[in-house]
């Protein structure tokens, strides 16, 4: 199963509200995570241009709503564009409506109680959310806080500031994954929240070969 339960908080004064645009914005963050896995080494182009926004550990990127402060500064940024151009490209991800659903449920769950994390308030992980969807338990998961903008949630994910193992870009190159559903929402201690789950197979069963494309 795969277990990869890495947590980014991003905490920004701003961010637009989500919830009347939630599928929109879901489809444009699975073609940004598709821009990142089919051309990884044009993404690491975004990344330095992202990277001119550093004012030592301080970002103010004109594409994302508020600034912010990082953990590590550019030294995040330049390890995933080093990252970036050793990379092979992937397939790109395809848009799996059960995940959207599990996803879209932690998602309400969490704006409701204010908590974060991939634990659910009974204790499930995502796999076990996705099997009450009538989904299987294959399922691995990112979660981003704070964002609201596509760019701005798979950059953040991608870059893994703080995050020692950069658990979230792991997920996201991880070529064993084939389908992503995205749930996203507002929430009462950072403003937006985007929850993906991502599964070698549409219903988070164990996929014996890649979907045709």
């Amino acid at each position: 199963m795969f277990r990869s339960f890495a947590l980014l908080v991003l905490v920004l004064g701003l961010c637009p509200p989500v919830a009347a645009r939630s599928a929109t914005l879901a489809d444009a963050i699975v073609a940004e995570l598709n821009f990142a896995r089919t051309r990884p080494q044009a993404y690491a182009e975004t990344l330095r241009r992202h990277r001119a926004s550093y004012r030592g550990l301080f970002v103010d990127d004109p594409d994302e709503p508020a600034s912010h402060t990082s953990r590590e500064g550019v030294a995040a940024v330049d390890e995933a564009i080093a990252f970036l151009e050793r990379q092979p490209p992937l397939s790109p991800l395809a848009s799996a409506p059960l995940l959207a659903l599990a996803a879209a449920d932690h998602a309400e769950a969490q704006r409701r109680r204010g908590s974060i994390g991939h634990l659910s308030a009974n204790g499930d992980n995502p796999g076990q959310r996705v099997v009450r969807r009538g989904g299987g338990p294959y399922v691995a998961e990112t979660i981003a806080y704070g964002f609201a903008v596509p760019g701005a949630v798979v950059r953040q994910l991608i870059i893994d500031d703080g995050v020692a193992d950069r658990g979230h870009r792991a997920v996201i190159f991880d070529a064993r994954l084939h389908y992503a559903g995205v749930g996203c929402g507002g929430h009462p201690v950072y403003t937006a929240m985007c929850v993906i789950d991502f599964s070698p197979s549409r219903d988070g069963g164990m996929a014996v070969r890649p979907p045709a494309r």
